[in-house]
């Protein structure tokens, strides 16, 4: 997965953000809608964090995205 796919499936996405960064508010999740630059800025805002380490953070969200949606499909093949 990549950051147009998280847009495009944002609504089933942003469950597992609200889960893994509990201090975002659905009104953060309404703001950010898939867009990486506006995630970013979310998480320096609401953990107080540098931007680098957030958007490290977010590219390691990422990856775990993608490695679920990997999963999965190995997991669907017969």
């Amino acid at each position: 997965m990549n950051w147009d796919q998280l847009e495009g499936q944002w609504k089933q996405s942003a469950g597992k953000i609200k889960e893994k960064w509990g201090k975002l508010t659905d009104d953060d999740l309404e703001t950010i809608k898939g867009k990486r630059d506006q995630f970013v800025g979310k998480l320096q805002e609401r953990y107080g964090i540098a931007k680098d380490e957030a958007s490290k953070r977010a590219d390691e969200f990422m990856n775990e995205l993608d490695a679920e949606d990997r999963a999965k499909a190995r997991a669907a093949r017969p």
